[in-house]
C-alpha cells in the first residue's frame, strides 16, 4: 500500500518545475508557490539583515525571546528564499517556542562557494555578537541546508567560534559527489530529486572546487568530533536517504551524538508538505521542536 498524500504529491510534482527543469525554472515555480504559503498563525515576521544579508526573524506568540534558531533554507544552494521557506521555518518556530531566524544567504551560480558558508557563519557570529549565548542558540536546515548547518558547524568550530547547543538537519545533502548507491536503488520513488538535478546544482556551487572538499561535501571531513548533538530526518523514499545515514554513521563514530529518524514512504522535506496530505509532516515538525526546546539552555 502507497502513501495517498504522498501519491498526491508525487501527481502534482510530475506537472511542475518546482523540482525540474533549469535553476531558473525551479527559481520562478517556487516564488509562484512561495505566494500562497503565508506564515502559520500565531508567527510574527520580522524582517531584519544578519551577516550582511536580508533576514527574517519568525516570532512565535509565547516564545522565549532569549534564545534562537538560524534556519538555512534548501534548494541547491541555487534557489530557494525567504519567501518559499517562511511556512516551515514558522511551524519550527512555533513547535519548539523560540524564535527562528532565516537567512537569505547567497546562491549560485552567481555566487558559488564558499558565499554561502561565509554568510551562514557570520549570521551566527552576529546572533553571538547580539549577546545570545552559544547554549542558547541552535542551526537547522533541510537539504543543501542541512549540508549547510554541518558545515558552518565545521566552519566555526575550526575557527574556535563557540558552538551552539544543537543542529537539525532536515534530509541533508552533504556529499556533492552523487555516487550513493541510493540514487540509483531510489530513483523510480524519489519525485524530487534525482543526480542530474543535483549535478548541475552542484557544479554550479562548486564553481570548479572539488565535489569533496570538506566544507561544500561535509561527509568527507575527516574530523566530525566535537559537535553538538545533532538531529537527522529523512525519509525512506528519497535518493538522499544514504546522505543521512552516513551522516549520522560518521557522526556517532566521532563521538559527537546524532539522532536520526527515517521515516517510512516519506519523500524529500517531507516536512514541508500540508499536514492534511501527510500528517507525518507535523509529526516531524513537533519532534524538531522537542529536541530544539530541549537542548536550549
Amino acid at each position: 500500500m502507497t502513501h495517498a498524500g504522498v501519491d498526491m504529491i508525487r501527481s502534482f510534482l510530475e506537472g511542475s518545475k518546482v523540482a525540474s527543469g533549469s535553476i531558473d525554472d525551479q527559481r520562478r515555480a517556487m516564488a509562484e508557490l512561495a505566494a500562497h504559503a503565508p506564515p502559520p498563525d500565531g508567527v510574527a515576521v520580522e524582517p531584519v539583515g544578519l551577516g550582511g544579508r536580508q533576514a527574517e526573524r519568525l516570532v512565535p506568540a509565547g516564545g522565549r525571546s532569549d534564545a534562537a534558531v538560524l534556519y538555512l533554507h534548501g534548494g541547491g544552494y541555487c534557489t530557494g528564499t525567504l519567501d518559499s521557506h517562511r511556512q516551515l521555518a514558522g511551524r519550527i518556530a512555533l513547535a519548539a517556542g523560540v524564535v527562528v531566524v532565516t537567512l537569505a544567504y547567497r546562491l549560485a551560480p552567481e555566487h558559488p562557494f564558499p558565499a554561502a558558508l561565509d554568510d551562514a557563519t557570520a549570521a551566527y557570529r552576529e546572533l553571538l555578537g547580539s549577546g545570545l549565548a552559544p547554549e542558547r542558540l541552535a542551526v537547522a536546515g533541510d537539504s543543501a541546508g542541512g549540508g549547510l548547518t554541518v558545515a558552518t558547524l565545521l566552519a566555526l568550530r575550526e575557527a574556535g567560534t563557540p558552538l551552539p547547543a544543537a543542529a537539525v538537519c532536515l534530509s541533508p545533502w552533504v556529499d556533492l559527489t552523487q555516487e550513493a548507491d541510493t540514487y540509483v536503488t531510489l530513483a523510480s520513488v524519489d519525485p524530487m530529486v534525482d543526480r542530474a538535478g543535483l549535478d548541475e546544482m552542484a557544479a554550479a556551487y562548486l564553481g570548479g572546487a572539488d565535489a569533496r572538499t570538506p566544507l561544500a561535501s561535509p561527509l568527507f571531513a575527516e574530523d566530525l568530533s566535537g559537535l553538538p548533538p545533532i538531529m537527522i530526518e529523512v525519509g525512506t523514499d528519497e535518493v538522499l536517504l544514504a546522505d543521512a545515514t552516513a551522516l549520522a554513521d560518521r557522526l556517532v563514530a566521532a563521538g559527537s551524538e546524532a539522532h536520526l529518524t527515517v521515516w517510512p514512504e516519506m519523500v524529500h522535506v517531507f516536512q514541508a508538505f500540508p499536514a492534511p496530505l501527510v500528517p507525518e509532516a507535523d509529526e516531524s515538525v513537533a519532534a524538531v521542536g522537542r529536541f530544539v526546546a530541549a537542548h536550549l539552555a
